[in-house]
C-alpha cells in the first residue's frame, strides 16, 4: 500500500467542449471603473435612471420626480423594481443616460480590434503606436500556447521576441514609428479609455461573457462586471451572458448544446412545435400571450 506521502499521479482534466474559464489564468489586464464612483451611482444613478423611467408614465415634470427620488421621498426598493421591469421590457433608451468609464490596460491588439467594433454608445481613445516608442513592448502570451508543447512555445515566443527586437532596431535606424510598428504581432499589449452608457454595456457583456466569446474578451468583461458590482451590485446584476435575459441559447456554434447554461433556441423551438402537435391533436389551442 503506498504511503500517504507518497506523490499520487495527477489525473488528466477532462477535455469538453466548453473553455476553460479565462478567470483562472493571470492574463495581466486591467479595467479599473474611473468615473462614477460608489456615492455618486447611490445618490443619482438610480434615481436618474427612475425618473426616465417615471417620465413616460407620469403627470410629473421630470425635475421634480428627479427630486424625490434623490431626497429618499420615494422607496430605493420600488425604483429598483421598476427600472427592473422596464429594462426587461426591452426599453433601453431609459439606461442611456448614465455612464461608465474605465481605463483598460495589457490588452492585446487582439482583444482591442474586436472591443472597437462596438460603436452605438461608446467611446474609445487608445494608447497610439505611431506617436508611443514600444522600446519595452510586452506581448500576450494564449494559455493554450502556454500549456502546449515546449518547441511550440519556444518558436511562438521567438517571433514575438524577434519582431519587437526588429522593431527597436528600425527605431534606431532612424525609421519613424509609425512605420517601424508594421512589424507588431497581434499579441503586442495596449491601454485604452472606454467610456459606455449603460444600456451599449449590457449589450457588450451579453455577446463577450458567452462562453463562445474569446477567451481575452471574456476575461476582460468579466474584470468590467466586477467593477461596476463594487459600486452597485444592483446595476451589475444585468452584465451577463446574453442567454440569461434571454432563457435560451441562439449561437449557432452551440447547437450541439455543449454550453449547458441555457436550453439552445432550436430544442426550444422544437419543444414548442412538438407541445404545439400535441394541443392539436388532443383539439385545444396554446395560450399566446397578449
Amino acid at each position: 500500500m503506498a504511503d500517504a506521502s507518497t506523490p499520487q499521479p495527477t489525473q488528466p482534466r477532462v477535455k469538453t467542449a466548453i473553455p476553460r474559464n479565462p478567470g483562472r489564468h493571470e492574463l495581466g489586464m486591467k479595467a479599473t471603473l474611473l468615473f462614477p464612483d460608489k456615492e455618486i451611482v447611490e445618490r443619482f444613478y438610480v434615481p436618474l435612471v427612475y425618473t426616465a423611467c417615471r417620465t413616460c408614465y407620469s403627470e410629473l415634470d421630470p425635475q421634480e420626480i428627479f427630486r424625490r427620488a434623490v431626497d429618499g421621498e420615494v422607496n430605493a426598493a420600488a425604483m429598483q423594481r421598476l427600472i427592473s421591469n422596464v429594462i426587461e421590457s426591452g426599453h433601453g433608451s431609459t439606461i442611456e443616460h448614465i455612464v461608465f468609464t474605465f481605463a483598460l490596460s495589457g490588452v492585446s491588439r487582439t482583444l482591442s480590434h474586436q472591443l472597437v467594433r462596438h460603436r452605438a454608445g461608446v467611446a474609445f481613445d487608445q494608447q497610439s503606436q505611431r506617436y508611443v516608442k514600444f522600446k519595452g513592448a510586452a506581448t500576450m502570451l494564449p494559455a493554450t500556447i502556454a500549456d502546449a508543447d515546449a518547441s511550440l512555445r519556444e518558436r511562438y515566443e521567438e517571433q514575438v521576441d524577434g519582431a519587437l527586437g526588429l522593431y527597436g532596431d528600425m527605431l534606431e535606424a532612424g525609421i519613424p514609428g509609425e512605420d517601424a510598428r508594421f512589424v507588431f504581432p497581434n499579441a503586442t499589449r495596449t491601454n485604452l479609455v472606454m467610456t459606455t452608457n449603460l444600456r451599449a454595456l449590457i449589450h457588450m457583456s451579453g455577446l463577450r461573457l458567452c462562453t463562445m466569446a474569446q477567451w481575452e474578451i471574456r476575461r476582460l468583461f468579466q474584470l468590467i462586471r466586477h467593477e461596476v458590482f463594487g459600486v452597485s451590485p444592483f446595476l451589475g446584476s444585468f452584465l451577463a451572458p446574453k442567454c440569461v435575459p434571454l432563457g435560451y441559447c441562439d449561437e449557432f456554434n452551440n447547437r450541439d448544446g455543449h454550453c449547458p447554461i441555457r436550453p439552445h433556441k432550436d430544442e426550444v423551438l422544437g419543444a414548442w412545435a412538438e407541445k404545439k402537435a400535441a394541443a392539436k391533436t388532443a383539439g385545444r389551442d396554446l395560450p399566446v400571450a397578449d
